[in-house]
């Protein structure tokens, strides 16, 4: 199924805002995007809130610095069926849907 993009926020971000902003949205994912605006990853919150809770973890680490997934996206042009044997090889729940500049047009998501 294919939502919106929902909140993008910049990787330079820091996590315990982004964490905020996601609880503040609720929402469960965030879209990342660079400097121009292009998708950069998608960051869940569990993600956040376990990198957050690391021993490493300080209000100085960003989005950029965490592992997440990174990509390979979904094409827009991508056959459904392909996106989604892709996602379910990656053991991906969600993936951005990205255009052919890497600008985020929605999130696709599987349904259990």
């Amino acid at each position: 199924m294919l939502h919106a993009p929902g909140p993008q926020v910049d990787d330079h971000m820091a996590v315990d805002v982004a964490l905020s902003v996601l609880i503040g949205a609720r929402v469960q994912h965030l879209l990342l995007q660079d400097e121009d605006g292009r998708c950069t990853g998608l960051v869940t919150r569990a993600q956040l809130a376990a990198h957050r809770g690391g021993s490493w973890f300080s209000d100085r680490t960003r989005l950029r610095d965490i592992p997440l997934d990174r990509g390979p996206f979904t094409a827009s042009t991508a056959a459904l069926g392909e996106a989604e044997a892709a996602m379910r090889i990656r053991i991906l729940n969600v993936s951005p849907v990205v255009d052919e500049h890497g600008y985020a047009l929605g999130v696709l998501a599987l349904i259990p």
